[in-house]
């Protein structure tokens, strides 16, 4: 099981064998990075704004308490743009009363809250679905509050957890060539003549689609 967290895909992937994925849980709006940059501009941070959002979770004493958006029981989709907005509301609702907002402990809300819905469902969907490993990719998968939640988490519950380093997590040639390794293996060279389709989907692209 993949989960793959970046700026832009918040997805939960079954990867039964090498190269074959099935998309089973994905953002309906936001991803994870894109509503941690947006969180990162309201409380006055420069793009990009992860790390600055994950350094200030870990300063800060108390988290100011903000929503967790489950959607419905059985769903392994994600929605991080209500969250978005109760982070905008409670900033606003500071400047409002002459305060300065809570940056730190506003910066631990939204992680705490992101990082316990991105848990949940991943450790859910590796259950329902049998997997051996839970696997964190993409470049949110370098934020330190989510690689200590899930590992963690994973030792709890016995799932065999494989993160890169972080120096890697945002590292696009690198996925991109191992993909296309992966690719390369099943079905040998590409023709010359190809087009790029920068829309192609996952499962489309799956070695088993061909």
């Amino acid at each position: 099981m993949t989960l793959v967290v970046s700026g832009g895909h918040t997805e939960l992937v079954n990867m039964e064998r090498e190269g074959e994925f099935r998309i089973i849980g994905r953002t309906r709006d936001d991803a994870v990075g894109e509503a941690y940059d947006k969180v990162a501009r309201a409380l006055g941070f420069p793009y990009p704004g992860g790390p600055h959002v994950d350094r200030l979770a870990h300063e800060a004493e108390e988290a100011v308490a903000l929503p967790r958006v489950w959607l419905e029981p059985d769903s392994y989709d994600f929605s991080f743009s209500g969250l978005k907005s109760a982070v905008l509301n409670v900033v606003n609702q500071s400047k409002m009363k002459g305060l300065a907002p809570d940056v730190a402990g506003i910066a631990r809300g939204f992680q705490e809250s992101v990082v316990e819905v991105l848990v949940e469902k991943a450790v859910r969907a590796v259950k329902a679905n049998e997997a051996r490993q839970l696997l964190l990719c993409g470049g949110v998968a370098a934020n330190k509050g989510l690689r200590e939640a899930l590992v963690s988490r994973c030792e709890k519950e016995g799932i065999e957890l494989i993160i890169p380093p972080a120096v890697y997590c945002t590292d696009n040639a690198a996925m991109i060539g191992a993909a296309a390794y992966v690719k390369w293996r099943h079905d040998g060279s590409t023709p010359l003549d190809m087009v790029a389709d920068p829309g192609l989907s996952l499962e489309q692209w799956s070695v088993s689609a061909y």
